[in-house]
């Protein structure tokens, strides 16, 4: 957490060197997708990745596989502990004038990174217009595939997976289960040391915070617009903190060290030392089980009246080397192919961005030969979709947290 602080606090100086966000270049026309497919043959994607889950890595190099198959196109992974370092990297180049050669040519990206990159004139494109699969993209049941975080899009990312809490709990141990953010902490005292969550900016610990302040505001609707003042952030998330206050006693180890990350959670629930953890993907639980990491009792449940839920997208640097190349790969990431894989279980299971009634009947077949298995819930069953608050909002969420209970 120390580290990720550390690039904010360079890309954050770098922004208040140059008198606020860094002005945008004047973008040149993207290239068209015929364009893209001459120029991106023997170019390499260094695809900048937060890399602490080991089926993603080992999904994203079999993506590296096949779009060097099809295209002859050489992904190289570098891995993240947090998409802050990426973006810290592109704000340094171009506070520096280095427009040409970047050291990113793509990015997995979504929320207060991609707020941060639009602001400050760091991404290509509109490019997505220009991917063929992008038609395939279910843009109106799934509106945030055009929305991150209440942000528009405009073209500069590509939706390529869907994403919702869950809480992953172990049956065998577990028979009630809480159904809202109030009886968490009851649930918490009663079973003490048997639930934590990821230390932000962990995304996992992040979007738990997040979470918490929905259900406890007295006004959502805030939310979904920038913080007006510091006022208003301290009356709006005083409910979050008196909430953090009683709940963190009853936490695992009380509440004074928490896990790194989403996966070291997931290991504790299957060490038996937590009774209840938070997931980002509905299949996950299966997935896990399937791999053995977690027991065959393992459950999943959300909360009565909605968890948030949102889009994860990868985006193209300004002044990514492989800009062509890159376009390609995102295209190939909204494949029936590459989603379908990414949804199965057993490979990763992300919710998928396609819209069904688009593909055809042997695309679709790919979709319904996934098994899903006794762990997972059905969509009907998954409830609401609450809306990610205004990037603003988890920036000093997490600055606060960190001052609160960071050690």
């Amino acid at each position: 957490m120390i580290e990720t602080l550390r690039w904010f606090a360079v890309a954050f100086g770098l922004v208040l060197a140059l008198g606020g966000p860094v002005a945008p270049a004047r973008a040149a026309e993207p290239l068209t997708w015929d364009q893209a497919l001459q120029q991106a043959r023997g170019e390499t994607v260094y695809w900048n990745a937060w890399a602490g889950d080991e089926r993603i890595n080992a999904y994203i190099a079999w993506v590296g596989e096949r779009v060097k198959a099809l295209y002859g196109i050489t992904v190289e992974q570098v891995k993240l502990t947090d998409t802050a370092e990426a973006v810290s990297r592109v704000l340094a180049e171009k506070a520096a004038g280095k427009t040409e050669d970047g050291s990113v040519d793509l990015v997995w990206i979504n929320g207060e990174n991609f707020a941060t990159m639009k602001e400050n004139g760091l991404l290509y494109g509109p490019f997505v217009r220009e991917l063929p699969n992008f038609a395939l993209v279910d843009t109106r049941d799934k509106p945030t595939t055009l929305v991150d975080f209440t942000v528009p899009t405009e073209g500069l990312e590509a939706p390529w997976g869907m994403a919702k809490i869950n809480f992953i709990y172990d049956s065998a141990r577990v028979h009630d289960t809480p159904g809202s953010i109030p009886a968490f902490a009851d649930w918490a005292e009663a079973h003490p040391g048997r639930f934590t969550y990821p230390a932000p900016p962990d995304f996992i610990g992040s979007t738990f915070l997040k979470q918490v302040l929905i259900e406890l505001t007295a006004d959502a609707d805030q939310l979904q617009k920038p913080v007006a003042s510091d006022s208003q952030f301290a009356r709006v998330t005083a409910p979050l903190w008196a909430y953090l206050d009683r709940l963190h006693p009853s936490l695992w180890r009380g509440g004074r060290v928490f896990p790194a990350s989403g996966p070291a959670e997931l290991q504790l629930l299957d060490d038996g030392e937590l009774d209840v953890a938070i997931s980002f993907y509905p299949s996950e639980a299966q997935s896990l089980i399937d791999n053995g990491r977690l027991p065959k009792t393992a459950r999943v449940f959300v909360l009565d009246d909605g968890t948030i839920g949102n889009t994860h997208f990868v985006a193209i640097p300004f002044n990514a080397r492989a800009k062509a190349a890159a376009m390609v790969v995102a295209d190939f990431l909204m494949s029936p192919e590459a989603q379908a894989r990414k949804q199965d279980p057993q490979y990763w299971g992300d919710d998928t961005v396609l819209a069904m009634d688009r593909l055809t009947p042997q695309q679709r077949a790919l979709f319904t030969a996934i098994k899903s298995g006794p762990a997972s819930l059905p969509p009907d069953r998954l409830g609401p979709v609450l809306l990610e608050p205004h990037p603003t909002w988890m920036t000093r969420i997490e600055a606060e947290w960190a001052r609160r209970y960071g050690g």
